[in-house]
């Protein structure tokens, strides 16, 4: 395996940067989240970050198109952002599922979006492997391997006293032949990730919620959630968005902006119709979207088990309470 010392990471990372925009976890303010590579910066690695890196492929707010308006004439022109090569260095096992999650949404059934693609497809991904596991981390109750991470292109191992690279692709195999010159060849052992504290059993939930649409369990969950949004805007799969505008004289511009299926206005129609009216259905769509309509369509789950929305939910909701709730559940 090649690695690297880990007193050195910034060698490469200096190197990486020249020929890509590399992203990197740093802690700013105290909230760790991905940002520009900066050399005099300390990496912050220890733990993931609280702000996933979703927002990397599809910002929290991000400019579609602008026009110009002058009598009966029309000029729309589209802005095409051409994104420079970059490279994610530090994602974890969950996050890269997220982003995995994310392609479907983006990428799949007939649909690209072009924003999303753009920068998707000019992104090589660096997986870190966790070895300190958090309070609230369940990434492997869903399936995941918290140090082999799904869809990255290289995958970073701790061996201790270096950094071990492995390709999972043949970019990764390119980037790890463009900066060899700063690895070298160790025989040293992946440190194992600790035991995980917090554990759920997912099996069998999808097919169940598929029979608990109007299930009492709904009002007894929503009961104690404010409907702030943290979990949303904190979650790497949660990907609603709504689309508004600006205009000043004849010249103006289009643009998306994050959303959240907890707010009522979310769902609320032109005609002032609203589906999902009360708390009790916009905290059921959340996590059917999660752990049911998300399986249907795509075949696999809407939570990594990054255990974010648990860590800072102000009245402490916990979508593992939930899941073991629903397996408890009497249904006809």
């Amino acid at each position: 395996m090649l690695a690297i010392e880990k007193k050195r990471l910034n060698e490469l990372l200096r190197r990486m940067n020249r020929d890509f925009q590399v992203y990197v976890p740093y802690l700013e303010n105290g909230t760790g989240k991905f940002a520009p590579y900066q050399e005099e910066r300390e990496l912050y690695l220890e733990m993931n970050t609280l702000l996933p890196p979703k927002d990397i492929f599809f910002p929290q707010t991000e400019k579609m198109y602008k026009f110009r308006a002058a009598g009966n004439e029309l000029e729309i022109e589209e802005i095409a952002e051409q994104k420079e090569k970059q490279v994610v260095f530090g994602i974890r096992s969950c996050d890269a599922f997220s982003i995995d999650c994310l392609d479907k949404v983006f990428l799949s059934r007939g649909y690209e979006d072009a924003f999303y693609k753009n920068k998707r497809e000019n992104t090589l991904l660096v997986g870190l492997a966790c070895t300190a596991v958090g309070d609230t981390c369940f990434c492997q109750s869903m399936g995941l391997n918290p140090q082999e991470a799904v869809g990255v292109d290289l995958q970073v191992l701790d061996l201790g006293a270096e950094w071990g690279f492995k390709a999972r692709t043949a970019a990764g195999q390119e980037l790890l032949a463009k900066y060899g010159d700063v690895l070298h060849e160790t025989g040293a052992s992946p440190l194992p990730a600790e035991e995980f504290k917090l554990k759920v059993e997912v099996e069998g939930v999808p097919e169940k919620l598929s029979r608990m649409f109007d299930h009492p369990v709904w009002e007894e969950v929503s009961r104690k959630c404010l409907g702030c949004a943290l979990c949303t805007y904190l979650c790497p799969t949660c990907h609603c968005f709504d689309v508004s505008g600006k205009v000043k004289g004849e010249e103006g511009y289009r643009f998306r902006c994050w959303d959240s299926c907890m707010f009522s206005e979310y769902t609320r129609m032109a005609g002032g119709h609203n589906p999902r009216p009360t708390k009790k259905e916009r905290v059921r769509n959340r996590f059917m979207h999660k752990l049911s309509y998300f399986v249907e369509r795509y075949g696999q789950l809407l939570c990594t088990g990054c255990g974010r929305c648990l860590a800072k939910c102000p009245v402490n909701m916990d979508i593992t309470a939930v899941i073991r709730k629903i397996k408890e559940a009497e249904v006809e």
